[in-house]
């Protein structure tokens, strides 16, 4: 998930039952998955399939840049990376990049084909075109194996495919970002901005009470971003804010949970906020639920679960799915006096892919200490697509 965040959304259990090539699938086609859609439960839970593989039990000293490449001791991870750009004349655009690695087993076998891989890659890319309401969203597949896909700290490289983030000039910034699919193309130079941020206990974010149920993660918050966007046959200079997050686990939710919410968000004033609120099956917020508040200048604060406030003020059903979202909420954090409405930059932002969810671009206003202060951001919703459809 993304911390929180990423949704390993169950690159385990998906692609492991796979004879993993290389397709695409869009909004428009389903993925050929073996038994249709996975739920976040049933692909983050469960000890199955766990042994042999570290896990995240904790804190430990995390190094820079090494955090950035691959961590093969452990059963998943993924880099995913969020922003809200701009044209010069005000054309808005919102984009998502996902890269996941997953491993079938804790040690590698002997294999005479160039085939032979315990790795392999799933990739998420999605593009929120705002200014026409429209929505592009696309799933692939790969193993290690053959230059397909991979990850390297040096020089820095994530790949799936043309799917990529690497450094330039042997330093992992700047850091380009490349996706095309189907004439959605997405070329993008992030810069690091502000330090990394470890969330939770100097990186180890525990998930539920259960032993080892936690992940390392950090995030980088807000990233200078510049680019190119394409679609629609036309190509686009923008400009705008990236985050990015980093995480890596062998198990993370526990017994009763069902999904989450995630909201990264850029402030007016300079400032970031990170929360997630873990769900459980009777819709109340789970006790691990955390966040973080990132100044413009000065260290993390970070806030549990009962500092902050939420509350849904509109949901959107989905036209395919049937699944109905939040869409649009009230989050206050009382104690530093920050109040903000947040509302999606358009209602329809749903991956339809292996494991559906909602992630998109958006907009909020509000005050803190009784000043007015606006933003963009991210949200994540998991967990409520994995009911059965319902009729349309």
């Amino acid at each position: 998930m993304g911390g929180g965040k990423g949704l390993a959304l169950g690159v385990v259990l998906v692609l492991a039952g796979l004879a993993v090539g290389a397709w695409l699938v869009t909004r428009e086609a389903a993925p050929p998955t073996p038994s249709g859609n996975l739920e976040v439960a049933e692909a983050l839970g469960g000890t199955e399939g766990s042994e042999g593989y570290a896990r995240a039990s904790s804190p430990r000293e995390l190094r820079f840049p090494e955090e950035h490449g691959p961590h093969p001791e452990f059963r998943t991870e993924w880099w995913y990376w969020t922003g809200n750009l701009e044209t010069a004349d005000g054309r808005a655009f919102g984009y998502q990049l996902t890269l996941f690695r997953n491993a079938l087993a804790p040690r590698g076998v002997e294999r005479t084909s160039e085939w032979g891989s315990r790795q392999v890659y799933m990739g998420h890319f999605a593009l929120s075109d705002i200014g026409e309401g429209r929505f592009h969203a696309f799933e692939r597949f790969s193993r290690d194996a053959l230059g397909l896909a991979g990850a390297q700290v040096r020089p820095f490289r994530v790949w799936l495919e043309r799917w990529s983030a690497e450094g330039t000039e042997g330093a992992v910034f700047p850091m380009r970002l490349s996706a095309e699919a189907e004439g959605v193309t997405l070329a993008l130079v992030l810069e690091a901005g502000k330090p990394p941020v470890l969330q939770g206990d100097r990186g180890l974010l525990q998930k539920s009470a259960e032993a080892g149920n936690a992940s390392y993660y950090y995030s980088l918050t807000r990233m200078p971003t510049r680019g190119t966007v394409s679609v629609g046959g036309r190509e686009y200079a923008v400009t705008g804010s990236s985050w990015m997050d980093r995480e890596w686990s062998t198990r993370s939710l526990g017994a009763g949970q069902v999904g989450w919410d995630w909201f990264a968000l850029q402030l007016s004033d300079g400032s970031e906020l990170m929360y997630y609120q873990l769900r459980r099956r009777d819709g109340s917020a789970d006790p691990f639920s955390a966040g973080v508040l990132v100044p413009a200048q000065g260290e993390p604060v970070r806030f549990s679960r009962d500092e902050v406030r939420i509350e849904v003020l509109d949901t959107w059903r989905s036209p395919r799915s049937g699944a109905s979202y939040p869409a649009r909420w009230r989050l206050s954090v009382p104690a530093r006096q920050l109040m903000l409405d947040i509302t999606p930059a358009q209602a329809d932002q749903e991956l339809s892919v292996t494991v559906r969810y909602w992630e998109g671009a958006v907009r909020l206003q509000g005050t803190r200490a009784g000043q007015p202060i606006t933003g963009r951001g991210y949200v994540e919703l998991t967990g409520y697509g994995d009911a059965p459809e319902q009729p349309r």
